[in-house]
């Protein structure tokens, strides 16, 4: 299942963009999306995430 981004708590930092090994994350106005296609589901961004706004479930 691809990591979800809540968009209350993200604040776009990009440390989960930096995180990903698949390149799956990018930052669209100010907020981080996921790219369900690419998203390997590795949990790489979501211990990265600051505001604990990413969670791969």
């Amino acid at each position: 299942m691809a990591a979800k981004v809540d968009k209350e708590k993200c604040v776009g930092c990009g440390a989960c963009k930096d995180a990903c090994p698949a390149e799956a994350i990018e930052i669209k106005d100010d907020k981080a999306t996921v790219d369900a296609d690419k998203c390997l589901s590795c949990g790489a961004c979501e211990g990265e995430c600051p505001q604990e706004a990413i969670k791969v479930e």
